[in-house]
């Protein structure tokens, strides 16, 4: 599995591409060309996967009851919309448009590292987020998903 850090900006074009930041191309296996799944995140941004990240993410959902309710609820949100991408000649991945406008994306987008995906979020929205977040409750909110014992 790719893991990733950092956080950059980037640029959409007219056509809605950008290029992989370099920091981030850095951490990519180095003998293979780039294979990505684009698909909506599960906040208000995109999710993108190294398709050696998405194959076992895949996996696992193709091995869920498909006589739950839930589940085929869950497949239907989760994987609308996912899409493979991989870099035009120069260099650049396309950001179909109904994800483009699902994320909001405008011209300016900050890719963020999230473990095994970047997420793509309008760079407005992203600082809002950050923006209206304190932080007593990012301590607050590590405590819970970082405790050992979560009584």
């Amino acid at each position: 599995m790719t893991g990733f850090l950092g956080e950059f900006e980037a640029t959409l074009d007219a056509k809605g591409r950008f290029l992989l930041p370099a920091g981030f191309k850095k951490q990519l296996p180095e003998e293979e060309t780039p294979r990505f799944v684009i698909n909506r995140g599960f906040e208000k941004c995109l999710a993108l996967y190294p398709v050696k990240n998405w194959e076992p993410l895949f996996a696992d959902i193709s091995k869920l009851n498909d006589f739950d309710p839930k589940v085929r609820e869950f497949r239907r949100y989760f994987l609308n919309g996912a899409t493979f991408v991989e870099p035009d000649t120069a260099g650049r991945l396309l950001v179909p448009p109904n994800l483009k406008d699902h994320a909001g994306l405008q011209k300016d987008i900050v890719l963020v590292a999230a473990v095994n995906k970047i997420e793509i979020w309008d760079s407005n929205t992203y600082k809002k987020l950050f923006d209206s977040y304190s932080p007593d409750a990012f301590s607050n909110l590590a405590k819970e998903v970082m405790a050992k014992d979560n009584n």
